[in-house]
């Protein structure tokens, strides 16, 4: 007969084996995680209420692989299902820390405006930094220091405007444009900025007299509401523009503007490749970093992490699936497509694989003057092999046959 004892010992035992067993390569957690896992008839079958459009779009929620691992904050948002505050000139619809919990360092904003369609004249108490996704459109601002600028920005181009210098946005011709603004400040919002008209508004009438040297009647017809965004004529050509402004000949040291999409990658590979846009190349951008990646057809970012600011994400086109991996252990994979927000905290790890049949193309934004990035292969090839070799049950002579260069982006092997 057995002991209790003897009970205990021997289901310990069993419990250690079934275990070892169930903890295998690709499927490393107790409990067994993952569909893989599933032999019970039935188990990955989902007969309640749902809307399968919407989850066929997140496969990697649905199924998800069997490598994640507890739970982590939701790093997935979207301008697809953000309202829209349309008027006659355009729309924009934002995404802030309310909508995006996690997302604590930057708010987004998707802004379309028509041939001729004016953003107001106004500035934020947040930094702004912006890419073109569409069309071209011409910018305006103000220095800190009373020089003026104006340029024409087009699809790929950059701008960025300190926080709170006056600048202004307008479509040009023919289908005006559309471009994502990101502010320096999860809780900063598009929607409540300070605006020329308010400030006009809200002014006794002889405190503008005195202000600008003219009759008080002369601001008899301004309008009563902000414009916000509103219609205006498409204007003439920018030399035009140039010369107007050029009061005093002075101009600031520095173009508000950056080509990205045509400037030299900073890393390029088979897979893909890497433009940076930070205070290196774009001085005037003195807090918001930018990395513009595009990987092919299965290809993958590759396993890195960024340890001076957290990573916001527009994604631009293709198909993607990240995973972000942190303490505890914690492992969360989601899917991405065109208009999708991603989110990816400091210093956590992450990948982003091209799962479509097009090129994958994202923004990474980043609240800091400069871009940086660990690169996980770089690492490990620049740490002693033999180290690497015992921690990982991997001979030296494969580790040596790993990338050492930070490729950015791997081709698909």
């Amino acid at each position: 007969m057995f002991s209790r004892r003897n009970v205990l010992a021997v289901s310990a035992a069993g419990a250690v084996a079934t275990a070892a067993h169930a903890a295998s390569f690709g499927n490393p957690d107790q409990p067994a995680q993952g569909a893989v896992n599933a032999k019970a008839p039935g188990n990955l079958r989902d007969p309640g209420p749902q809307s399968k459009a919407i989850g066929n779009q997140f496969p990697s929620a649905q199924t998800p692989p069997a490598t994640d691992v507890g739970g982590m904050p939701m790093d997935w948002a979207s301008f697809n299902n953000a309202p829209k505050r349309i008027q006659n000139g355009g729309w924009a619809r934002q995404v802030t820390q309310a909508d995006f919990a996690i997302s604590n360092t930057i708010t987004g904003v998707n802004m379309r405006l028509t041939a001729g369609g004016i953003r107001e004249l106004h500035w934020h108490q947040a930094a702004e930094w912006a890419i073109m996704t569409y069309g071209s459109c011409r910018v305006t601002v103000l220095d800190a220091v009373g020089r003026p600028y104006v340029a024409d920005v087009n699809e790929g181009d950059l701008w960025y405007f300190p926080a709170g210098q006056p600048h202004s946005l307008q479509g040009l011709g023919p289908d005006g444009c559309e471009f994502v603004i990101c502010f320096d400040d999860g809780d900063a919002s598009e929607f409540n900025t300070l605006l020329v008209t308010d400030w006009f508004a809200h002014t006794p009438p002889e405190i503008l007299a005195k202000n600008f040297g003219v009759p008080a009647q002369t601001f008899a017809k301004i309008p009563l509401q902000n414009l916000w965004i509103f219609q205006g004529t498409v204007p003439g050509d920018l030399a035009s523009d140039r010369a107007a402004i050029s009061k005093t000949g002075r101009v600031p040291p520095h173009p508000f503007i950056f080509r990205l999409a045509s400037s030299a990658p900073a890393r390029e590979s088979r897979g893909g490749d890497e433009r940076i846009a930070d205070s290196s190349n774009f001085p005037v951008a003195t807090r918001i970093a930018a990395a513009l990646v595009t990987v092919r057809p299965g290809g993958v970012r590759e396993m890195h992490w960024h340890p001076n600011a957290d990573e916001w994400q527009y994604y631009i086109k293709g198909k993607g699936r990240m995973t972000v991996f942190n303490t505890g252990p914690n492992a969360m994979t989601m899917d991405f497509n065109p208009g999708d927000i991603g989110y990816v905290k400091r210093n956590l790890g992450h990948y982003v694989e091209n799962v479509g049949d097009t090129d994958l193309q994202f923004v990474g934004v980043f609240r800091a003057s400069r871009y940086e990035e660990i690169s996980l292969s770089n690492w490990l090839t620049h740490t002693p092999p033999a180290l690497v070799a015992q921690h990982l049950n991997i001979d030296e002579a494969t580790i040596a046959k790993w990338p050492d260069n930070a490729p950015g982006v791997m081709p698909q092997s």
